[in-house]
């Protein structure tokens, strides 16, 4: 594993710093101080074969590189997955919670399980990668490609979880305007965030160490104020307040994994802007997209 670079941040967890045995990221509520969102990445060797027991809580099963099946309640799901987060968008699987999971790769793979503490158990269910929505979102420098694989209105069966992907090309700004999901005026729905970065390297295919990017939350009273760097394998959490933006350097793609859960009784990913900068909005009817975006799709690499 990577030593980690200092940070006296208890939000950026840079990458080594959630380790677990040889998987890169166990992030448990209780390890993030929070009550209902966690995010694990195991790593699977050739011919390797895991046993997972969810217990309170649902997941996705998304591969980030090579693909791997997935046995649940009787089920059996082949995920395809692809080479890396920056060629094209991945099949997936719903895993209920109270399910014993057994992830195998012939290949091997890296596969990131986005989780949410709770109460209904549904049924497992796979999502074909052609059927997830590719946006581009924003215009100019703030243009990036959000991948809605696991959001509601798209993908309903789940019943905390949220889970969607961005690719920020480089140079690039996202997650902005700033906005914030908590349990401040003016906002109605209230979610814990994890951001799970990965940062291309020269080839902008390959995730790399060499490479960065900047993310910042804040909160209105001054509690919170982060800017910090981010590089590949780092997540930060962000109880509340506003999160953005995130800015891929020159030269090195941002990925990043948005994983979304609160107590509400319907999944919601509602938001409201920094009234600060709200107004950046109104200036993309006008400005043109930046051709780089969409990235990916699900037959590969567009741009």
């Amino acid at each position: 594993m990577t030593q980690a670079a200092p940070s006296t941040s208890k939000l950026h967890r840079p990458l080594g710093t959630l380790s677990h045995g040889d998987d890169p990221i166990l992030l448990t509520p209780e390890e993030a101080g929070w009550t209902w969102t966690g995010l694990r990445v195991l790593r699977l060797p050739a011919g390797g074969s895991r046993t997972l027991r969810t217990g309170e809580f649902e997941a996705f099963v998304l591969p980030l590189t090579g693909g791997c099946t997935v046995e649940v309640d009787g089920e059996r799901f082949e995920l395809a997955g692809r080479e890396s987060v920056f060629t094209s968008v991945t099949d997936f699987a719903y895993v209920p919670r109270d399910a014993e999971v057994v992830l195998a790769s012939a290949q091997g793979c890296e596969v990131a399980l986005p989780m949410a503490r709770c109460t209904r158990r549904l049924a497992p269910k796979y999502g074909p990668a052609e059927q997830v929505p590719v946006e581009v979102r924003g215009a100019g420098t703030a243009t990036r490609q959000v991948t809605n694989f696991g959001v509601p209105g798209v993908w309903d069966h789940a019943d905390k979880l949220n889970a969607c992907e961005l690719i920020t090309p480089d140079g690039n700004w996202s997650s902005y305007p700033p906005h914030k999901h908590d349990d401040t005026e003016p906002c109605t729905v209230v979610n814990e965030e994890i951001y799970y970065f990965r940062i291309a390297g020269r080839d902008g295919v390959t995730p790399d160490r060499e490479g960065f990017g900047l993310h910042r939350t804040y909160t209105d009273d001054g509690s919170i104020n982060e800017d910090v760097v981010v590089r590949d394998g780092d997540v930060f959490l962000i109880p509340r307040g506003y999160h953005g933006p995130c800015v891929a350097a020159p030269g090195y793609p941002m990925y990043y994994l948005n994983v979304l859960a609160g107590p509400g009784e319907e999944r919601s990913m509602a938001f409201c802007d920094d009234p600060a900068h709200s107004w950046v909005r109104d200036t993309w009817a006008t400005t043109p997209t930046d051709p780089r975006c969409p990235v990916t799709s699900a037959e590969g690499r567009v741009r």
